[in-house]
């Protein structure tokens, strides 16, 4: 039934096809109602719970395929492929993202890992990238709580960072928990390496730059890297570049621009680049770019 209560209290604030951000900081519903093919975009920190039709998300080319029975958990940043090509009038996608603070749920997993004598440690195991996790109860709940706080200001203003914290409980107690905690709990190297990627990508940023700002041996960053990511990186940095810059291109900044923007410095390296990895040239991505607002 909650799930039900979830879906009505969306379709009530969205009744047609659009993206909302609501009086929650970070918690946006959003309704869908054509095709939309998975395109590139820059995933933050974040949840997103579907509760009609089907999502997609594509990272290094492993399709993740969600709907009302999964909710996708983005632990840190990520250069993915999004979209809803399934999406239509008659079967709407319909759902919530809820932007993930990194302060919030780095003391909750510090918390959950005291709590539990320590046991709650995933030792030696990288942090997860994508990760689906059922609708428990917990999950469920905690989502019901924090979309019913829409209804009245002052409960939005007074409880809403208290329900966001419930939700981001509920989330490392659920299915992506491990996941979630090695994100953001004790020895989140690779997590924190990215947010220093995602900060500097118009930098020369090297593999041995990166080992040194949390501390590891190039052989052994490479390898949590990857086991993080499924991508080493150099092809992470990349895809982060790349897709940055396609969304840049998207918003209607010139190929230059986009480019510069991103850390290239050679046009033409750039160009041949984003054909090989989207399969057009910046400038036919531009004019097929569409520039109406979608969420990812």
């Amino acid at each position: 039934m909650s799930k039900e209560q979830i879906k009505h209290l969306i379709e009530r604030r969205l009744p047609e096809a659009g993206l909302v951000e609501t009086a929650l900081k970070g918690v946006r519903i959003f309704r869908v109602t054509e095709p939309v093919p998975c395109v590139p975009a820059v995933y933050e920190p974040t949840v997103v719970a579907i509760v009609s039709g089907t999502k997609e998300a594509v990272l290094d080319g492993r399709h993740h395929v969600y709907d009302s029975e999964k909710y996708l958990l983005c632990p840190m940043t990520l250069p993915v492929e999004a979209g809803s090509p399934q999406a239509s009038p008659e079967n709407p996608l319909l759902g919530v993202m809820i932007a993930l603070e990194p302060r919030v749920m780095r003391e909750l997993a510090i918390e959950i890992e005291t709590a539990a004598g320590g046991n709650g440690r995933s030792q030696g195991k990288a942090a997860s990238a994508l990760a689906l996790a059922a609708w428990d109860t917990g999950f469920t709940q905690a989502l019901l709580r924090l979309l019913e706080l829409l209804d009245n200001p002052v409960d939005t203003a007074v409880l809403g960072a208290g329900r966001l914290r419930e939700l981001c409980y509920a989330v490392l107690k659920g299915e992506a928990g491990a996941a979630a905690r090695r994100a953001f709990g004790v020895g989140n190297e690779i997590a924190r390496t990215i947010d220093y990627l995602a900060t500097h990508l118009n930098e020369q940023v090297t593999i041995d730059d990166m080992a040194d700002h949390v501390g590891m041996s190039r052989a052994v960053f490479h390898r949590r890297f990857k086991e993080a990511t499924t991508m080493s990186p150099i092809q992470f940095v990349k895809s982060m570049r790349l897709n940055n810059a396609a969304m840049k291109i998207a918003e209607g900044k010139t190929v230059s621009e986009a480019a510069w923007d991103v850390g290239y410095q050679s046009s033409s390296q750039f160009s041949r680049e984003f054909k090989r990895m989207y399969g057009q040239s910046p400038r036919q991505w531009s004019h097929a770019a569409q520039a109406s607002v979608r969420p990812q």
